[in-house]
């Protein structure tokens, strides 16, 4: 079935480089980024598994697990992370997911799900849409999915980005701007009536429309 935006994340049992994990117990109660790859040592993949590394910290702060995937086994993993942190400078630090049978890939939608043969079979063209980004809260529910094609890096600032707004927006009754970043200005969803927006935001707010009101914010 396709996985949607709202759907439940689904669970599953598989091999890593920091040993076995049943996901939504590893998940707990933190959100998650879970991104995919279509085969190991593969340049663009390379890249942005030593740049995530680097940026894991800002994840940290709030409170967010990283954890990659890749179609080959967890002992190939093991070689190619060696050869991320000669290249890229940073040592992976934390758990990339062997699927070697494409397990994961199918249920997470990420490729045909007649699709056949194991990793050493399987080129990183036959697996090219396994390039995607989840978002997942700690409700276990899918915040976001993006995918990429395998010539485009990925921006995991953008991602981070997202991650902010996703956040301050599950705890207050707003929504972001475009590009928006952390401290500016945000927007007062049109579920929230004027009643209501006066005793959330009671300093007022800009509305250049009606149906656009403009509030900083939100501690």
């Amino acid at each position: 079935m396709p996985l949607r935006i709202g759907d439940e994340a689904p669970d599953f049992t598989a091999d890593t480089t920091e040993g076995s994990i049943s996901f939504h117990d590893w998940i707990g109660s933190n959100w998650v980024i879970l991104f995919s790859h279509p085969k190991d040592f593969t340049p663009v993949c390379t890249t942005e598994l030593g740049y995530l590394a680097g940026l894991k910290s800002e994840f940290d702060k709030r409170n967010c697990k990283l954890i990659g995937l890749s179609i080959d086994s967890v002992s190939d993993h093991a070689a190619w992370a060696r050869d991320i942190e000669e290249t890229q400078g940073h040592a992976l630090n934390y758990p990339l997911i062997g699927d070697p049978e494409l397990n994961v890939a199918k249920l997470y939608d990420m490729i045909h799900p007649n699709a056949s043969g194991n990793a050493k079979e399987r080129t990183a063209a036959d697996n090219a849409t396994i390039r995607s980004v989840f978002v997942i809260g700690p409700d276990k529910m899918v915040k976001l999915i993006l995918t990429y094609p395998m010539s485009t890096g990925r921006n995991f600032d953008e991602v981070l980005r997202v991650l902010d707004s996703i956040q301050l927006t599950a705890k207050h009754k707003v929504a972001t701007p475009v590009n928006w970043k952390q401290g500016e200005d945000v927007i007062i969803v049109p579920a929230v009536s004027d009643e209501e927006a006066k005793q959330k935001f009671p300093d007022g707010w800009d509305a250049p429309k009606p149906y656009i009101r403009i509030v900083p914010q939100p501690k």
